[in-house]
């Protein structure tokens, strides 16, 4: 019997690849060019060498908290493609290929996990939040960001990211709940990798799926298969157009899976998970799927693939040198940049750290 959830009648299911890269579903095909189609998998592989980059140089104790990507690349980098730069990403922890993509420089992300408060210093031309710790708690600020650009009238979207322990967490539901009365403009993505750390989704809810979670809030709710990048594409814009178009908000859960550890922090996937199950979702790996459906078009090649690591490798090892040289945080530097105009409290703070009176 098979350990991976199968799709369900429930909620739409939207898959256009399978596990060979054949298209078996040609209707939910997205009108994508042939550099389009490139520039997905350039990111999928980049972020794959990024990611084993982080996890190599979080062994080596010169990175911070670090969750890993890989196997969920294709449910990150295709919801996120979908969207604009003028549209807003509020992340969880492990949503850091989303934001890379959406403009936030790799040096300040290595700066964020190593608790320096310039890596959360967001470039003014990136529209995001640093990675939220809180487990769900970007759901309600989503809602709230959404609302404020319906009663602006602005034609951007909120878009955020849980995995399935999130739906476990009561801003999940405050969240969809306040987007779905009031119909703002927001994208709920559950990336459901089958377990809460270690905790797998059938001990966390009697539920047949997380997208129809949804029903109760009043909004669609859409099951995807999160190893495909088209699927995960098409589901995305069309949530995406819907928010845009003042049809309010849209949940999608994307089945997928980690490869790695819950994170670097002495999690032990073995612990909890059997050599079969892993075995099962290698064998749907994104990169593999969507090479398959590249290259038998004609759009991808080895050296396609060796330029975009030897790009990766090049980018990260700067961003790396350039974190490393950065200047080093300091407790007034720290108190500085918590408000524009420090109040009285830690303006005295400030004064007994330094010893100096602050005029």
């Amino acid at each position: 019997m098979s350990t991976v959830l199968e799709p369900t009648k429930l909620v739409p299911y939207y898959q256009v690849l399978d596990e060979d890269g054949k298209v078996v579903n040609p209707d939910l095909m997205p009108k994508l060019s042939d550099d389009q189609l490139r520039e997905l998998m350039r990111r999928m592989v980049y972020f794959r060498i990024i990611d084993q980059r982080a996890i190599r140089l979080s062994r080596q104790g010169r990175l911070g908290f670090y969750a890993p990507v890989a196997g969920q690349e294709a449910s990150m980098i295709g919801s996120e493609y979908a969207t604009t730069k003028e549209d807003f990403i509020l992340p969880g922890y492990r949503d850091v290929p989303q934001l890379v993509f959406h403009g936030w420089p790799l040096y300040q992300w290595i700066l964020f996990s190593r608790g320096h408060q310039h890596g959360m210093e967001m470039p003014k031309d990136v529209n995001a939040l640093f990675p939220q710790i809180i487990i769900g708690a970007q759901y309600v600020e989503t809602a709230g960001v959404a609302l404020a650009f319906k009663l602006r009238g602005e034609k951007r979207i909120a878009i955020t990211y849980t995995g399935d322990g999130g739906t476990s967490q009561g801003d999940f539901y405050e969240g969809i709940n306040f987007a779905g009365a009031f119909h703002v403009p927001a994208v709920f993505i559950v990336q459901n990798n089958q377990f809460a750390i270690s905790v797998p989704v059938r001990l966390q809810t009697a539920a047949e799926t997380l997208a129809q979670k949804a029903i109760a809030a009043g909004i669609p709710g859409i099951q995807v298969d999160g190893n495909d990048i088209l699927a995960v594409y098409a589901a995305t814009k069309e949530a995406v157009d819907r928010a845009r178009a003042g049809d309010g908000p849209t949940l999608i859960e994307t089945l997928t899976f980690r490869f790695g550890p819950h994170t670097m922090s002495g999690d032990d996937p073995t612990r909890y998970r059997t050599k079969e199950l892993e075995n099962e979702w290698e064998r749907k790996d994104p990169l593999v799927r969507f090479r398959k459906f590249l290259e038998a078009k004609g759009l991808w090649s080895e050296a396609d693939e060796e330029r975009t690591v030897e790009q990766a490798k090049e980018e990260f090892n700067a961003a790396v040198k350039k974190a490393d040289e950065y200047p080093k945080m300091t407790i007034p530097g720290l108190i500085d940049s918590m408000f524009e105009v420090l109040p009285p409290s830690l303006r005295r703070q400030r004064e007994e750290f330094t010893g100096k009176e602050e005029a």
